[in-house]
């Protein structure tokens, strides 16, 4: 009787395993294919669970992992999302990934919560080719725009001002107009921490707090405690649907004589800084969300760290995206070759940009650069109206970036420099299963 049970046993177990789907026995495979061309993309990210791969030369992946869905993502592209159905026979799964080029407009955590400011900027985007918005999450002074499940948030006193009422009900809006979603998350110029919590705060030499030119408190860029509050945001503003997270301030401050945890050399600005977006891509790996960090425009051109922690051979391996901020009106010194940069804003954006890609040996594709889309401040406060926005667009595109974001604090923009035919066919409808 026992051996009985026993084969009895083995033949219900072995049946179960050819009953159920390749992915659940342990493994899944497939390939990842672009939409229009229908030739293979390599290089994408494809996740299931906490396993993470990336697609061979021919586009082609294996999984080892459990779930019911596969998750894509590659640069160019918008992510997509596949279920995993159960099968008698299991066969590769095909994924298809549409080609897709961001043109964001920035709108603050204010311009984002007042209805005119917004509905502005939702028309604008009706109007032309813009097709993306890039939100505040947490903003400049470190307050959160909307409703946060983080206790923290709340013990500090970043919720003191919830502008957004439906961060969910907003991003699924947005979604049904074929807008791509980014999270701007400022990340170690937050006042409201800095105030909170003393012992984060960055300090002059003499233990004072210090304060930046807007009289804000910076936090200490090598304290554990500031990644993973931010990193816990990140990962909020992905779950609740955002395309795209995207970390600013993500740099010491451009400041001298100020003090650390750790002494302020390059070695440990740079390790701080890359290491702070290693464990973000590793916390967000799960959500198949793309990842980008603003960068100085310096950057391109400067070999060190620019005494803030930023070096592009550090910071590549851990975004898929690198948004440099290329407003000629930051290039206080000019670039080789020219020396007024509010005169040559073409060769401002596409020189760096080339230099960037020079730098780094990876696809331009990577880059999405941030325009000036205001008056000038540095130069001969001229305003950066059509001709000027024009430029800088006809530079990222001749570069071959994947899009660009214009930039202006006051959320004021209009259609100059824009193309005004829309792309009708991605603003009405995304395609089924994007995410």
């Amino acid at each position: 009787m026992g051996k009985s049970n026993g084969y009895a046993a083995i033949c219900l177990t072995t049946l179960l395993l050819l009953l159920l789907p390749a992915y659940a026995s342990g493994f899944a495979t497939g390939q990842v294919i672009d939409a229009l061309t229908q030739k293979p993309i390599s290089g994408a990210f494809v996740t299931m669970d906490n396993d993470i791969v990336q697609t061979d030369e021919n586009g082609r992946f294996t999984l080892r992992g459990m779930g019911n869905k596969i998750a894509v993502r590659a640069c160019g592209y918008l992510r997509a999302e596949q279920p995993v159905i159960s099968s008698l026979v299991t066969a590769p799964v095909e994924i298809m990934l549409r080609p897709f080029t961001p043109k964001a407009l920035y709108l603050t955590f204010y311009g984002i919560g007042d209805r005119t400011l917004r509905e502005a900027a939702l028309n604008l985007i009706d109007q032309t080719e813009l097709n993306a918005l890039v939100i505040d999450v947490k903003g400049d002074r470190g307050v959160i725009t909307y409703r946060s499940e983080i206790p923290l948030a709340t013990e500090i006193g970043a919720q003191k001002l919830v502008i957004v009422k439906d961060i969910k009900g907003l991003l699924a809006s947005l979604k049904a107009r074929g807008i791509y979603t980014i999270a701007r998350i400022v990340v170690f110029k937050d006042d409201v921490l800095g105030s909170a919590k003393n012992e984060l705060a960055i300090r002059t030499q003499d233990g004072r707090i210090w304060r930046d030119k807007e009289n804000l408190i910076w936090v200490d860029p090598s304290k554990r405690e500031v990644w993973e509050y931010n990193i816990n945001i990140a990962v909020e503003a992905a779950r609740n649907g955002f395309d795209e997270i995207q970390f600013d301030y993500v740099r010491f401050p451009d400041s001298k004589g100020l003090k650390f945890s750790v002494p302020n050399d390059e070695e440990n600005r740079v390790k701080n800084i890359s290491g702070f977006l290693m464990e973000a891509r590793r916390r967000l790996a799960p959500y198949n969300v793309f990842m980008a960090a603003d960068v100085f425009g310096y950057a391109s051109w400067n070999l060190n760290d620019t005494q803030i922690g930023q070096r592009l051979d550090r910071i590549v391996p851990y975004v898929d995206y690198i948004s440099l901020m290329l407003y000629p009106s930051g290039f206080q010194f000019g670039i080789p070759g020219y020396r007024n940069p509010v005169e040559h804003p073409y060769e401002i954006v596409y020189l760096s940009l080339k230099k960037s890609r020079e730098r780094t040996q990876i696809s331009s594709v990577r880059f999405r650069p941030w325009l000036q889309a205001f008056r000038d401040y540095a130069f001969d406060k001229r305003h950066f109206n059509g001709p000027e926005i024009q430029r800088q667009i006809k530079a990222a595109e001749e570069f071959g970036s994947d899009g660009w974001m214009l930039w202006n604090p006051r959320n004021v923009y209009t259609a100059d420099g824009l193309k005004r035919q829309p792309s009708l066919s991605w603003k009405r409808a995304r395609p089924h299963g994007s995410g």
